[in-house]
């Protein structure tokens, strides 16, 4: 039996890869500038705690689109091309870089221009996620897709890596409009890269079903597999609670004081710890006690998260930030796995949706209950109550969701495999 190609030498994937590294290297220069902007336009008007709420609202804008839309994007995911949906969502993104550059440049920038982008970049992330999700199946063998995932993620984390540091350096550098510029550039490749994907296979599609039986299908299948469910909603509450990302900006400008480059350090911190992992595990797949392992690194990230709120110092700060982005990119790879091999092809865009959801009311969400919080209790008691609340939802998870706990390889039980396996990819370029 021949063996399995890397996913790198299959040129559909490479594309791909390419395509989602431009696309987070953008994103993650783009919204760190933007959180900046918000919080020193509002301080400009606004006291501290006022100023804080404003970031949370940021967060809650980006939320609420995907929050309405997340049936319909995992049934479009399903039924449509999921290249094109990943190219229009990259030019909506495309558009609102290039509309931030040209209001910074003018000097024009105020919040309701901000929050109007961030309502856009909601409903364009709200498609992208679940049809990226769902697309990246289709690209390889089932036998190297975790392999395949730990590369996904680590363009995912590289550029969240390099996207701050380039977004916070070309702000302080070079100019507040500078950053905005270069996302619309990343954009651009990641557009083009988009487009040299050729035709992928597909399993069979969800057919004459109407929408509203086939998105109640996708939100069946995640409840009824307590596996998928579990791993979804730890990731859910945990990183909702124990999220410090809209708080950034306060530690760079009033606690650290280290301006706009010690933020972009502080950005960058969690995923350098996350590609560290990412790269072990594209080298070395975990292949054993993956539930149990999960769990660890939940409870591990919910302490580094405590840590953090606590320094004062910026080294210790950014170790922690480093541990907690480890550990995050190590419940990740576990997850992102579990979902996609325990879910049939011709439901991921839904499932896909359903865990799009969840991450973005983890993060966006999350960033809106932090700056919410932290005008009430001050970003050190937002941060301290965050850690330890996902400390305690991990410690209950382990009770209520056992299937995590008890599952020890990636292997799917027999009934969870595709009857009739998909048309192999492309195997080398």
């Amino acid at each position: 039996m021949d063996r399995p190609p890397h996913p790198f030498r299959i040129a559909n994937f490479r594309a791909y890869w390419a395509a989602r590294f431009a696309m987070t290297l953008a994103q993650n220069a783009l919204i760190i500038v933007v959180g900046w902007q918000t919080y020193t336009i509002a301080r400009a008007t606004m006291s501290p705690s006022a100023a804080a709420a404003q970031l949370g609202l940021i967060g809650f804008l980006q939320f609420v689109p995907l929050f309405l839309t997340t049936p319909v994007t995992g049934l479009v995911a399903d039924r449509f091309d999921r290249r094109w949906i990943a190219r229009i969502t990259v030019t909506l993104q495309l558009i609102c870089a290039i509309t931030l550059a040209l209001v910074t440049a003018e000097g024009a920038m105020t919040l309701p221009v901000l929050f109007g982008v961030a309502i856009l970049l909601g409903i364009a992330r709200a498609f992208s996620g679940p049809a990226f999700s769902a697309l990246a199946p289709n690209l390889v063998p089932r036998d190297v897709l975790p392999t395949a995932i730990a590369l996904s993620s680590i363009s995912w984390q590289v550029g969240t890596i390099i996207g701050p540091a380039l977004g916070g350096y070309a702000y302080g550098h070079v100019g507040p409009a500078a950053p905005y510029f270069l996302a619309t550039g990343l954009f651009a490749v990641a557009l083009l890269c988009l487009f040299l994907i050729g035709p992928v296979p597909r399993a069979n599609q969800v057919g004459r079903a109407k929408p509203l039986r086939a998105i109640i299908d996708g939100l069946a299948y995640v409840g009824q597999n307590k596996l998928v469910l579990g791993a979804i909603t730890l990731d859910l509450f945990a990183v909702f609670l124990a999220g410090t990302s809209a708080l950034l900006p306060i530690y760079a400008a009033d606690i650290l004081k280290v301006g706009p480059t010690g933020l972009a350090e502080l950005a960058a911190a969690p995923a350098v710890g996350a590609a560290i992992i990412a790269l072990i595990f594209s080298i070395r797949p975990l292949k054993t006690n993956v539930g149990p392992k999960m769990l660890v690194a939940v409870l591990i990230y919910g302490t580094a998260t405590v840590v953090f709120g606590l320094s004062t110092w910026l080294p210790l700060s950014l170790a922690a930030l480093a541990v907690a982005g480890a550990a995050d990119m190590f419940s990740v790879y576990i997850r992102q796995s579990l979902i996609q091999l325990y879910t049939p092809d011709e439901m991921r865009g839904r499932v896909g949706a359903v865990s799009q959801l969840t991450i973005s009311a983890s993060n966006e969400l999350g960033e809106a209950e932090s700056g919410f919080l932290a005008s009430a209790l001050g970003p050190v008691g937002a941060v301290m109550v965050g850690g330890g609340g996902a400390i305690v939802v991990t410690i209950l998870w382990t009770f209520l969701f056992p299937s995590i706990r008890r599952a020890r390889t990636f292997d799917p039980p027999p009934t969870l495999i595709d009857p009739a396996p998909l048309p192999q990819p492309e195997r080398v370029s």
